[in-house]
């Protein structure tokens, strides 16, 4: 084999020289740049997406407070709105409540004046009663007729010592 003979190795190191030198300047004047050109642009793109995260983190995170507030502030209204209704309708009942009972006293009183009314027509039938009862017991006991006014009067202040 030629490549191990001593005879060929200075040019062989020559050569070798020569090629990579070549190589090392067709490297770095054709493909070096090219590479550190697509580096860069790569570099250049992630920044940028990486600035526009950023960016749209920033606007979701102002977003999710702007729901947030929305919504602290819809459940503020909701309470409001509760509130008020719960108030009302605590009116309402109130006010139908005193008609009710406005209603029931007017009722009460109505039915307290009827049996006042009757009670009173029931000791005037029982005082009539009385007097009868009385005369024919007296007429009986004694056999005397009676005036009805006497007995009547007998019977009235009878009644007036029993209240």
């Amino acid at each position: 084999m030629p490549q191990f003979d001593p005879t060929f190795f200075a040019p062989q190191l020559f050569w070798l020289l020569v090629t990579f030198v070549v190589l090392y300047f067709l490297m770095s004047a054709l493909a070096m740049p090219k590479i550190g050109a697509v580096l860069e642009e790569r570099q250049r793109k992630i920044d940028d997406n990486l600035d526009k995260a950023a960016q749209l983190k920033a606007e979701a995170d102002a977003a999710i407070a702007a729901y947030e507030k929305a919504l602290a502030e819809s459940r503020a209204q909701a309470q409001q709105i509760l509130r008020t209704s719960a108030e009302a309708l605590t009116k309402q009942s109130e006010a139908k409540q005193k008609e009710l009972g406005d209603k029931l006293a007017a009722q009460i009183k109505a039915g307290e004046a009827r049996i006042t009314a009757a009670k009173e027509q029931a000791l005037t039938h029982v005082r009539d009663v009385a007097v009868d009862v009385a005369k024919t017991a007296a007429q009986k006991l004694t056999g005397l007729a009676l005036d009805d006014d006497q007995v009547s009067k007998a019977v009235t202040a009878a009644m007036q010592e029993s209240r």
